[in-house]
């Protein structure tokens, strides 16, 4: 273990090893790294109670902090925290296009990821919790596929928490990936149509870079090919606190005049690929649909299907006419393992687990209706990543479950929010509002 220092907490690296497979504990190993963080001066308290923290994804690192700022800093004054990749990322063992051909070719690699949802995840957490805490219980604090992989861990293994704390992350018990989805575009079409009621100019600064795009096929620096299609998907800003704001900004800078006339503009097309590129995560992509899969029916593209329900959301057709161009939020689609260079040798893996039809159940209704473990979730009015609905149906269904509801806040609340999103959940597991 490394120990070192930032302004007001000491930081302790922690490596793990747990199996591939936890049905074959026996079998291959893959290896997990978390961060400790704990208050300066408090690195010698035994019994600081610990808190893990599951970052959103799927297929997300943890977020790297600079200190202790937000939630984080309202957190190490009473826990010792643990900042934990899940399998496949960051600095744990890592599953992308480099990593990935080790294992063979895609039915090798599809056969592998299918281990690398919540239900391993939490296996995983089972292990590190006991080596961390001696057997003692902690509380889990979970933002957007973070409380998903929490909601899994309430299910099946109960007796590991203290606590459970939720932030955009109550997933549907039941839904499937059509029915999120078919939830999910109206919510897409509300955001970027108030959007544009805030930035009227970009209505028709969204069309003039469609039409360009539909005329000019245009590379991203680094090979991404930036299609009309893949400049829709920029809608997934508007999940966040200042997202339209950056969306906005964005817009306006696209163009610069050149001797070939009027073309899209390098730092526009720079700042594209970074919101476009999966080379950081690649397993949001390629796994992100298998979050929603119980092994009822395959997956099968449910964004790119359903899509199809909402015409409106045509391109070709918004151009011909005079209507708006839609942005979309937080889908994933074929043409994604076309496009970027991070994905287009996982496009053969991605398919065979879009058909996967075997995906255990991840939730357990009525244990989550016999729950006693203090939980708390804040629910985001109108969350464009997690419907609003859906979370409320879960919340109803956990027993003893408090929520707040609020539209302070998007999707990014506990980041955005300082120490208020995390105070407000102790508060409310603890009794004390």
């Amino acid at each position: 273990m490394i120990t070192y220092r930032q302004p007001g907490v000491v930081l302790t690296d922690h490596r793990f090893t747990v199996p591939l497979d936890h049905a074959e504990p026996d079998g291959e190993r893959i290896e997990l790294y978390g961060r400790e963080v704990v208050a300066a001066g408090r690195q010698g308290v035994d019994d600081l109670p610990w808190l893990v923290y599951l970052e959103g994804g799927p297929g997300c690192a943890v977020r790297r902090f600079s200190g202790a700022p937000a939630w984080l800093g309202r957190a190490v004054r009473e826990y010792r925290v643990l900042l934990l990749d899940q399998r496949g990322t960051g600095r744990s063992t890592p599953a992308d296009r480099r990593t990935l051909p080790l294992r063979g070719g895609p039915r090798e690699q599809a056969a592998y990821l299918a281990h690398f949802r919540a239900d391993a995840i939490v296996r995983d957490c089972e292990l590190v919790r006991r080596r961390l805490t001696g057997g003692a219980p902690w509380t889990v604090l979970g933002q957007s596929y973070g409380g998903f992989c929490a909601t899994h861990y309430l299910s099946t293994a109960p007796e590991g928490l203290a606590a459970v704390l939720v932030t955009g992350g109550l997933p549907s018990l039941h839904a499937t990936a059509d029915e999120v989805y078919r939830a999910a575009y109206p919510r897409m079409r509300r955001k970027v149509l108030a959007h544009y009621e805030r930035y009227p100019q970009d209505v028709e600064a969204a069309r003039r870079i469609a039409a360009h795009l539909v005329e000019h096929p245009t590379a991203l620096p680094g090979g991404h090919r930036l299609t009309v299609e893949a400049f829709q998907s920029l809608g997934a800003l508007l999940g966040v606190g200042d997202g339209g704001d950056q969306l906005h900004y964005l817009l306006e800078d696209a163009f610069v005049r050149t001797p070939a006339g009027h073309e899209l503009s390098d730092p526009f097309l720079e700042a594209v690929r970074g919101h476009l590129s999966f080379a950081s995560r690649p397993l949001y992509a390629v796994l992100h649909e298998s979050i929603y899969a119980d092994g009822r029916a395959p997956t099968d593209w449910a964004a790119e299907r359903v899509r199809a329900e909402f015409p409106d959301f045509d391109a070709a057709a918004a151009l011909a006419g005079d209507a708006p161009l839609l942005l979309t939020g937080e889908t994933i689609h074929p043409w994604h393992f076309t496009t970027d260079p991070a994905l287009i040798p996982l496009r053969e893996t991605a398919e065979l687990l879009a058909a996967r039809t075997d995906w255990p159940a991840l939730y357990d209704a009525r244990r989550l209706a016999a729950n006693t473990v203090p939980t708390a979730a804040a629910v985001y009015h109108d969350d464009l990543y997690v419907d609003t609905a859906h979370s409320l149906e879960t919340a109803r269904t956990i027993r003893g479950l408090r929520t707040w509801v609020t539209d302070e806040y998007e999707h990014d609340g506990v980041r955005a929010g300082g120490a208020r999103v995390l105070d407000r959940l102790l508060a409310l597991v603890r009794g004390e509002v």
